[in-house]
């Protein structure tokens, strides 16, 4: 298939950036799997140059919303990561990773990443989003017996915390308060946090290699949001590492937070048993198994291939537009 893409950004991302990564990901497993892939966007995202990506260059006499002169005659298929604010007469499929506001309205091929975020948003079909496991190397589990006994409190000391830190839905708060009530590390990677306590470690926005070091250092992940989560790229990359997360019980969470993989904990107070001891014990092969079952970029893929064929025979993907549920603004906060 010929399958085209727009992003006006460099790809791939160096540091923060959860669509951009899942879209870089997903275009090297197209070309891997024998397809041609075509990039609206940055003449600098020469990674993508080196893997035979045709890079379409905006200039500046077309319009950031609306480029249609530039898609190739003989493409197959668009897929695109945002609603445009234009119709296309082009097969297409739209995928939206984060939470639409009260009423919106998205496109007929519109799908979504989690079960529960498109039951949000009365759509019909969701792609779970993977990680590039090539990017996420099989630790040493030797080198991690506390995995086999949380109960040692010696080794049940070290959390992370990996989200944008100043966004309050993704609340920050709750597990530096959870972390300092138990006496326990909390190391923290997505924005700067200032703490005078010998028990919080905030690392600012991190690059991928410092990422893995802050989570192979890590008892478990902390993820205790106070949204819908769509889905949440960070918990699977915990997964990659035989990471459990602790996690609240909102949107994709109680989808993607199996028991073989973490717990479940609805307000503060069940947070902070989770830290202090957990109830149970956790395997981290079985953790890294589950994530290369359920969320690699290679099963994402093929799962989007199968929306391209239905797309290009002509099936819409919902029979009306899909909308937002939701009654109150999606950054409202729910208790915990």
């Amino acid at each position: 298939m010929k399958i085209l893409f727009h992003h006006e950004g460099i790809l791939p991302v160096k540091k923060y950036g959860g669509t951009e990564r899942i879209i870089f990901w997903h275009i090297k497993q197209l070309i891997k799997m024998g397809h041609q892939v075509f990039l609206i966007g940055s003449p600098h995202s020469t990674e993508l140059q080196k893997l035979g990506v045709k890079i379409i260059e905006r200039t500046s006499n077309i319009s950031i919303n609306d480029w249609r002169e530039l898609i190739p005659s003989n493409i197959d298929i668009i897929h695109l990561f945002y609603t445009p604010p234009f119709d296309l007469d082009v097969p297409h499929l739209i995928t939206i990773e984060g939470n639409g506001h009260p009423g919106e309205k998205f496109k007929k091929n519109t799908c979504f990443i989690s079960k529960k975020h498109a039951e949000i948003h009365h759509g019909q079909y969701f792609v779970y989003n993977g990680i590039d496991l090539d990017d996420y190397p099989h630790p040493n589990f030797n080198d991690k017996k506390f995995f086999a006994n949380p109960s040692n409190k010696e080794y049940w000391n070290h959390f992370s915390f990996l989200a944008k830190a100043k966004w309050k839905v993704k609340n920050v708060d709750s597990a530096i308060s959870a972390s300092k009530k138990c006496k326990k590390h909390l190391h923290i990677a997505g924005g700067r946090v200032f703490s005078l306590s010998p028990y919080i470690h905030s690392y600012g926005m991190v690059d991928q290699e410092k990422k893995i070091r802050i989570l192979r250092k890590s008892s478990a992940l902390l993820f205790p949001v106070r949204w819908p989560e769509p889905f949440g790229i960070a918990i699977i990359e915990a997964f990659s590492q035989g990471i459990p997360v602790i996690g609240s019980p909102y949107g994709s969470l109680p989808e993607l937070i199996s028991n073989v993989s973490g717990i479940i904990c609805s307000n503060i107070n069940e947070l902070i048993d989770a830290i202090y001891q957990p109830s149970k014990a956790f395997n981290p092969e079985e953790i890294r198994s589950y994530v290369e079952a359920n969320f690699s970029i290679k099963k994402m893929t093929e799962n989007y291939i199968d929306l391209y064929k239905k797309i290009i025979s002509g099936v819409s993907l919902n029979q009306e537009s899909p909308h937002c549920s939701l009654a109150h603004s999606p950054e409202t906060l729910l208790p915990f």
